[in-house]
């Protein structure tokens, strides 16, 4: 993940759909810093794209992340995503990606009710999760998944902790094709191993312009209908 963060075409891609929902919500200009939470942050690198939106803070349970985000220089402490070490409404926004479907999350309502506490009135909160179990691969197994989400599901998930959903939509769909074919062949031929890799350049600069070109489409407003992601953004009222 550290290798790869910053580069490669699935998190570059995600980064800039990710930027489309929360840039807009969150606005232009604010009265002071902003202080936002990255819940989960792995090896860090989200946190510099989160820092120039404002104050950013991660926590991570993994102590291999914490030493990476310190290589990074990012600020980031060990913690669960079911106990975060935070006031109530210290943050004006928080991010989860990838990390609510963790079988490490043993309780995903609890870990979004308490994202939620974190989050000022009126703030903010975007998640991301794995999409449709149709696509559970050796890449599940490999990062301990535990679940694959629907968007009612995940859209259920953080009404049931009293939160406004704003934006609701499937990602990494353009792709879905190509990515549910190679599900397929991956259980067929029994394949092992995490996904996390780079591919040849040209692949991944044309798998990165196929999630660039889905960003712009969210922040024109477009959500899409299926995908191998889902992302939501909802508000604390």
């Amino acid at each position: 993940m550290y290798e790869a963060e910053e580069a490669q075409w699935w998190y570059a891609g995600q980064r800039e759909i990710a930027s489309a929902l929360l840039g807009p919500a969150l606005g232009a200009e604010a009265p002071r810093p902003r202080r936002l939470l990255d819940a989960g942050c792995g090896t860090g690198f989200n946190l510099l794209a989160l820092g120039r939106l404002g104050r950013a803070t991660g926590i991570d349970l993994a102590p291999e992340a914490i030493a990476f985000c310190r290589e990074r220089g990012v600020r980031a402490v060990r913690a669960s995503l079911l106990a975060l070490p935070f006031p109530d409404a210290a943050f004006d926004a928080v991010t989860s990606f990838d990390v609510v479907y963790h079988a490490w999350v043993t309780d995903d309502r609890a870990a979004v009710a308490e994202m939620a506490r974190v989050v000022r009135p009126g703030g903010l909160l975007l998640v991301r999760v794995p999409a449709l179990q149709v696509l559970w691969g050796a890449h599940d197994t490999e990062v301990q998944s535990r679940h694959r989400y629907t968007r009612a599901e995940l859209r259920a998930l953080l009404e049931g902790c009293s939160l406004r959903v704003e934006r609701a939509t499937y990602c990494n769909s353009f792709l879905f094709p190509l990515l549910l074919v190679r599900r397929a062949l991956d259980r067929l031929l029994g394949r092992e191993g995490s996904d996390v890799s780079f591919l040849p350049p040209p692949l991944e600069w044309a798998f990165a312009r196929a999630l660039i070109a889905e960003a712009a489409l969210v922040r024109a407003g477009i959500s899409f209908p299926i995908g191998a992601s889902v992302v939501a953004l909802a508000r604390r009222p």
